[in-house]
């Protein structure tokens, strides 16, 4: 049972570092202006991008100095991810 949650919850990490992922390419996409924010598509993927990582960028760009233009949220959670799945989910459950 136990092991049945690690994964679960491993699962959903990869699913958050994927969206975390699209949605910092998406951005630069847009940025360069490869992608054009007037296409109904493209807005409506990055709105739903948005919606979907605001909850975990806002507590952390509060704490998070203001550099202007470079916004380094993605990549502090990133590094949480990545330390959440090597270095505390497995001695939480025990497969160390």
């Amino acid at each position: 049972m136990a092991y049945a949650l690690y994964q679960i919850i491993v699962i959903l990490l990869d699913v958050l570092w994927w969206i975390i992922i699209i949605q910092a390419v998406m951005s630069w996409l847009i940025a360069f202006n490869i992608v054009n924010m007037g296409s109904d598509f493209v807005r409506t993927v990055m709105t739903a991008l948005d919606r979907m990582t605001a909850p975990i960028y806002n507590p952390i760009r509060k704490i998070m100095p203001d550099l202007g233009a470079l916004d380094l949220t993605p990549m502090v959670v990133l590094l949480a991810i990545l330390i959440i799945r090597q270095a505390v989910l497995p001695p939480l459950f025990g497969l160390v």
